[in-house]
């Protein structure tokens, strides 16, 4: 099979390959997956950065997220999944053989029924960053009726996370960082977008709250912004964080327990079998309500997988970048 792989860390047009590797056969519990599309995270290019860990495994195909086909299952899985469309996540965690390759083994829990009415291209987005906005969301109950303020409202996981929220019934407030992500958050449903980059985020908060604060928040930057998150949080409210560039944040430890508020961690990669099934319910019912917006900002082959990788670096972007397999 053609596949993209790499045998160290470094930048992407040094170490990313594209050539032939054996074709995978399913182990037990697995299925082979015939992959069509292949998404690049950000977690897939700090990976092969080597930004938080450095490879242990001699060759990584890179790429958790993915869309395809089953073509073959091993011993325990029914041979029935043969031929069904799937979206697959946690191709590359803790795994050598990822998504951006023309076929993909993996465990067969990770390999989900393609919801009806998406093309390839959509499923492959409906990984990680669907998965990670769902947890923020739902992970400590539902957010209907609720305020529910998502940071950096235009990224790949701010976008669903606005989406979600609002399909969930919450008044949803977006923070972004320009014009063109203003528009980009109000089409996903914020009822509220405040450009940071010419705004003060809490002062528009208390005026949009009534100076109530809000009930949830769904934050991609905890380091730079936790101090504020805690002040703008009702009593009892949510802080839901995926990221971080500092690697520590300090907790004010008064002005989080005065509030009683929750702090959520979440980690697509090691979430349990039951809290997945919760996901992928509710994903169903998003996508079969009609109102899943996916945005594609680029599109490319895998032969050309390190462009992709360079158009995520650069972060201009607004959306997904996929690589299509043929």
């Amino acid at each position: 099979m053609k596949a993209c792989w790499y045998e160290r860390n470094g930048p992407a047009d040094e170490v990313l390959v594209v050539g032939d590797m054996p074709d995978p056969t399913p182990a037990t519990g697995e299925v082979v997956v015939r992959m069509r599309s292949s998404a690049v995270n950000p977690s897939d290019v700090k990976s092969r950065m080597g930004l938080r860990a450095k490879m242990t495994l001699k060759r990584q195909v890179p790429h958790s997220d993915g869309a395809g086909e089953i073509v073959a299952v091993g011993a325990g899985v029914p041979a029935s999944r043969v031929g069904e469309r799937v979206w697959v996540f946690n191709a590359a965690y803790l795994r050598a053989g990822g998504t951006a390759a023309e076929l993909c083994a993996l465990p067969a829990e990770f390999a989900v029924p393609l919801p009806r009415g998406l093309d390839d291209a959509q499923g492959a987005c409906l990984g990680i960053p669907v998965m990670t906005a769902h947890r923020c969301l739902f992970a400590d109950g539902s957010p209907t009726g609720q305020t529910v303020l998502v940071s950096g409202g235009a990224g790949v996981v701010g976008h669903y996370a606005v989406q979600l929220a609002r399909w969930a019934g919450a008044e949803v407030i977006a923070t972004v960082s320009g014009e063109a992500k203003v528009a980009h958050a109000r089409a996903a449903g914020a009822h509220h977008v405040i450009n940071y980059r010419g705004e003060n985020v809490a002062e528009r908060v208390k005026a949009i709250t009534g100076g109530r604060g809000v009930d949830r928040i769904v934050e991609v930057e905890l380091g730079e912004n936790l101090l504020m998150d805690l002040a703008m949080l009702k009593p009892e409210g949510v802080l839901a964080y995926y990221g971080s560039k500092a690697p520590t944040a300090d907790l004010p430890f008064f002005a989080s327990i005065v509030k009683n508020v929750v702090l959520r961690p979440v980690l697509v990669y090691t979430i349990t079998p039951l809290q997945r099934a919760q996901c992928f319910r509710d994903i169903e019912r998003w996508v079969a309500n009609g109102n899943a917006l996916f945005n594609v900002a680029a599109r490319v082959s895998l032969a050309k997988t390190a462009e992709a990788h360079r158009t995520v670096e650069d972060g201009s972007k607004i959306g997904h970048v996929v690589v299509d397999i043929p």
